[in-house]
């Protein structure tokens, strides 16, 4: 007798994406119950739950007995990696690649932002005057035959190389096993870089000096780990092409922030695009807010409105590998940190 498999979804996805979720297999009894907390969980649901679906409601091992497999809905996986579920031995895994490519088009936006100067034009606009000089003034940094350096290649990193690829850019990857350099992740068809064929080279992390001394374009988009953390200070970026810009869409953490609006002020850097902070939200009295040279957005690069749609594309795809006992994608390792 096949074993029925109790699926706990705790996110408000809309019915036909449930109804996806549903149609992957009879064996499968879903359950949609919406919360933020474990704590807001009918008790005798999550007993029974084996495979969960869910963005931060995580129970305690001794509420969960049966459960296996934690997909999340999101792919930085940093603040659950001590939690007691994964010493039980349950699996964790994340959204990874969901939100590559609408995290792809934002990176891409703030390269053409920043090496076109349009923050300045937006301020030359409110002040109603051109400079007289603006040929010289507004030379660009065109992305076509610029240098980008992707520091994390994972997903989001791929699909920017892809991207830039096509802008006529040459890209330099910092890949943690840069021996291995396909991707075991998941991604999604016709996009990123599965088997990491765009970067002109890929490099280890001990070569970050010198992929920021060649870069025009510095790409933050690696995870945040104990190894990771503070990886840009004031000497790493000190070693930056003087003139080039830089872009986070990582993790609060990985960037020094008074180092990076150091090296602006300073002219190594020539501006940046900061999407994620330390502190979130950034708060009022940071001095971030008073650079023009620096874009600011709050920690929206991988806001889509097709977000849910292809986060259950990825669920499907693991769910159906769940069930068949093959390894899982996105997989947690909590040696790792990502």
């Amino acid at each position: 007798m096949v074993s029925t498999i109790h699926l706990l979804i705790t996110e408000p996805l809309d019915k036909e994406l449930v109804d996806r979720v549903i149609s992957v297999s009879p064996r499968l009894t879903v359950h949609q119950h919406v919360a933020r907390k474990a704590e807001d969980l009918p008790a005798a649901l999550v007993a029974e739950t084996e495979v969960l679906y869910t963005l931060n409601a995580l129970p305690e091992p001794a509420s969960a007995p049966c459960l296996r497999w934690v997909q999340f809905h999101r792919a930085g996986l940093d603040r659950v990696g001590d939690h007691p579920l994964l010493r039980a031995g349950v699996q964790f895994t994340s959204l990874s690649g969901a939100a590559a490519s609408q995290m792809g088009e934002y990176v891409v936006m703030m390269m053409l932002a920043l090496g076109h100067g349009l923050s300045e034009m937006a301020a030359l606009k409110a002040s109603k005057e051109w400079p007289k000089n603006r040929w010289e003034h507004f030379l660009p940094t065109e992305l076509r035959s610029a240098t980008v350096g992707i520091i994390g290649y994972g997903s989001v990193g791929r699909e920017v190389a892809r991207l830039c690829r096509a802008f006529g850019a040459k890209v330099l990857a910092i890949k943690n096993d840069a021996m291995h350099p396909e991707d075991p992740g998941f991604t999604p068809e016709g996009l990123g870089d599965p088997r990491g064929e765009f970067p002109d080279r890929i490099y280890p992390p001990e070569a970050l000096a010198r992929v920021l001394a060649e870069s025009d374009f510095i790409l933050v988009s690696a995870p945040l780990t104990a190894r990771s953390r503070s990886l840009l200070g004031g000497e790493a970026i000190s070693a930056a092409k003087r003139g080039a810009f830089l872009i986070d869409v990582s993790r609060g953490g990985l960037l020094e922030e008074a180092a990076v609006l150091g090296a602006v002020r300073d002219g190594i850097l020539a501006g940046a695009a900061m999407d994620v902070f330390a502190q979130e939200p950034l708060p009022p009295d940071s001095p971030l807010w008073e650079e023009p040279r620096i874009i600011l957005s709050p920690h929206i690069a991988g806001v889509s409105r097709e977000y849910d749609v292809r986060a259950v594309d990825l669920f499907v795809v693991n769910l159906r590998r769940y069930l068949l006992g093959q390894p899982l994608l996105n997989l947690f390792d909590p040696a790792r940190g990502y």
